[in-house]
């Protein structure tokens, strides 16, 4: 089985076609994580822990306990690391897409905040969520996810909420990272948001990590190189 987990602002909906990818080979599961997509809105607790144990109380849910290849993009992927930390008997093996073991700072995370809730509340339709947006992958995938009420269009998410997920996020966790046990991939994008310098410590830190390079990707590269993404995800997933 493999699980996913998506990253700040997204939606398992966008890996609906990674999920198609591997669902002749794999049962495959996405969450939407708390303050996210169609899970609880406003959530009381926004910590590291309180993903963690969403995901365990999901695996146990659907597999049994049995172990899971667990997959996880930016945000996701720092709650999979997590994950593997604190539960190695759940995890047969690790993805972490864009990833690193926390990074930022206060000002990255106010931004990324006004950013959110600068959005038009609500936008009328599928165009102006477009124009305002932008045209990129990630863009698009903002739009399919908004909630379609009778008077529009409407996020998904509360800024707020967002800046206070990537907070926790943004402290490091070395410590975590270097205790996984699973077999684990990290896969960066050349146009992603680590610089080589971070790329190579993150990996280095922990002895056998693999690493995968996507070229003319960005930081979704599950959405805008799905190609590459799909070929070094299955290659790994079937040598397991």
């Amino acid at each position: 089985m493999v699980v996913i987990l998506h990253g700040l602002a997204g939606e398992s909906g966008e890996f609906a076609p990674t999920m198609a990818a591997l669902a002749q080979q794999y049962r495959v599961v996405a969450l939407d994580q708390r303050g996210h997509g169609r899970s609880t809105r406003r959530p009381a607790d926004v910590s590291r822990d309180s993903f963690v144990q969403d995901v365990v109380a999901l695996i146990a849910h659907v597999s049994h306990d049995s172990p899971v290849h667990l997959v996880g993009q930016s945000m996701g992927a720092h709650t999979a690391m997590l994950v593997a930390a604190a539960r190695p008997d759940l995890i047969d093996s690790l993805v972490l897409l864009e990833s690193d073991a926390g990074s930022g700072t206060l000002d990255d995370a106010v931004g990324l905040g006004e950013f959110f809730a600068s959005w038009p509340v609500h936008f009328t339709d599928d165009a102006e969520a477009l124009a305002f947006l932008g045209d990129s992958p990630i863009a698009a995938a903002w739009v399919k996810s908004l909630e379609r009420r009778n008077d529009g269009l409407w996020p998904r998410f509360d800024a707020d909420i967002m800046e206070s997920c990537i907070r926790h996020v943004m402290r490091p966790r070395w410590d975590e990272w270097v205790s996984v046990r699973a077999r684990t991939l990290v896969v960066y994008a050349d146009g992603g948001m680590f610089t080589e310098a971070h790329k190579q410590e993150f990996v280095s830190r922990r002895p056998g990590t693999l690493r995968a390079d996507l070229a003319n990707a960005s930081h979704d590269a599950h959405l805008d190189q799905l190609e590459g993404w799909i070929r070094i995800l299955t290659r790994f997933l079937n040598t397991a």
